[in-house]
C-alpha cells in the first residue's frame, strides 16, 4: 500500500469518526454543539459519510485514486475552512448561500469552529500534491 493510500485510510477514519460525533453521548452539550463549539445536522453528518467513503474507495482503488481524493478533497475543504473564517459560513453545507455574511472575525470560536476544515483540507492538499508522484 502506498504512502497515499494509507494517508486516506486515515482519512475515512477521521470522516468517519467527525460523522459519528452527534451519536457519542458526551460530545454534544445541551445546545447540540460538539465540543460546545460547532452543530452538525443530518446533513454535515451526510457529508462526513460520503467523504469518510470516499477515502475508503480512492484507497483500495490505488495510489492515483488517492491523491485525486486528497487533493480535490483538500482543496474543498481548505476553502471551506477558510470561508467559514473569513465570513462565518462555509459552502460545503450551503451555509454561505442560506446566511448573511457575518464578517471576518478572529475570535477563538471562529477559528476553532473552522479549524477542523482549515487542517483536514490543507493536510490532504499538501499530501496529494507533495507525495502525489504518481506515474
Amino acid at each position: 500500500m502506498s504512502l497515499l493510500q494509507k494517508i486516506s485510510v486515515g482519512y475515512f477514519v477521521v470522516l468517519l469518526a467527525a460523522a459519528a460525533l452527534n451519536y457519542v453521548p458526551g460530545i454534544t452539550d445541551d445546545q447540540g454543539l460538539a465540543f460546545g463549539i460547532f452543530a452538525l445536522d443530518l446533513f454535515d453528518d451526510t457529508l462526513h459519510l460520503a467523504s469518510a467513503l470516499w477515502a475508503l474507495i480512492a484507497a483500495f482503488m490505488g495510489a492515483r485514486a488517492s491523491k485525486v481524493f486528497l487533493v480535490v478533497f483538500g482543496a474543498l475543504y481548505l476553502g471551506d475552512g477558510l470561508l467559514g473564517f473569513a465570513t462565518g459560513w462555509g459552502y460545503l453545507d450551503f451555509g454561505i448561500f442560506t446566511n448573511t455574511s457575518d464578517g471576518i472575525s478572529f475570535t477563538v470560536f471562529r477559528v476553532l469552529a473552522n479549524l477542523p476544515h482549515i487542517a483536514l483540507g490543507g493536510v490532504a492538499l499538501f499530501a496529494g500534491l507533495r507525495f502525489g508522484r504518481v506515474q
